[in-house]
């Protein structure tokens, strides 16, 4: 269990006590793994990837996410395993009001950095996905591969041991897709993170070793 950032046994999941979603699913992520979770429209991907989070509670069974015990939190569990978590959503889910500097430099600001650090982190990770010359622009101004650059960026800005990515790339151009798939296997093979991304297709000639999670019916198969 040393290993596991993320520790599943006969994990039920439901939004209704008598529709399950997953189904009793036992399973454990390594830290330092690179998993791809894939399956149908309406599998339960997303589903699986909110209760690693919080934003859906355990029906049944274990979920240890970074040694919080996910089945019973308190809301100080919660808050403090998502300090502790990079989250990439599809919606991006920007501060439409704050510019994308501030946009990145949020987590660290919640995790209590001094301004002067969260600010060179935000133009170091600015400047790395080629986005330096809109530091001081606002969400509702960029691009939707922009805003989801700036929303890679933000959620790698505070080096958390675990990144959740729910479709990173499923509405984005051909350029910002690799912007994000470089920005998340660097992240892995040069900072140690371990990644989960929820896709409906994993990219050809990927040049990284992962696992895959597959999702049917609510039944999570490990796939070779």
């Amino acid at each position: 269990m040393l290993d596991n950032i993320i520790y599943a046994n006969h994990l039920t999941l439901s939004y209704k006590s008598d529709e399950d979603i997953i189904k009793d699913a036992t399973f454990s992520i390594q830290k330092k793994d690179f998993v791809f979770i894939s399956g149908p429209s309406g599998s339960g991907k997303s589903t699986m990837l909110k209760s690693f989070y919080g934003a859906l509670k355990v029906k049944s069974g274990e979920l240890l996410v970074n040694d919080v015990d996910m089945a019973n939190p308190s809301k100080t569990d919660v808050s403090e395993l998502r300090k502790k978590i990079g989250i990439v959503f599809q919606d991006y889910k920007l501060i439409k009001e704050w510019s994308c500097e501030k946009n990145v430099m949020l987590p660290m600001l919640i995790n209590g950095y001094a301004k002067e650090t969260c600010a060179l982190q935000a133009e170091r990770l600015l400047s790395h996905i080629k986005l330096s010359h809109k530091s001081s622009k606002y969400p509702p101004e960029l691009s939707g591969g922009e805003q989801q650059r700036v929303a890679m960026a933000r959620a790698l800005s505070h080096n958390p041991p675990l990144i959740l990515a729910d479709e990173p790339t499923g509405n984005l151009d051909d350029y910002s897709s690799e912007v994000i798939w470089g920005l998340l296997k660097g992240a892995n093979e040069q900072l140690g993170m371990s990644i989960v991304v929820v896709t409906h297709s994993i990219p050809d000639n990927f040049g990284l070793n992962y696992r895959h999670l597959y999702i049917e019916d609510g039944i999570l198969y490990e796939l070779s």
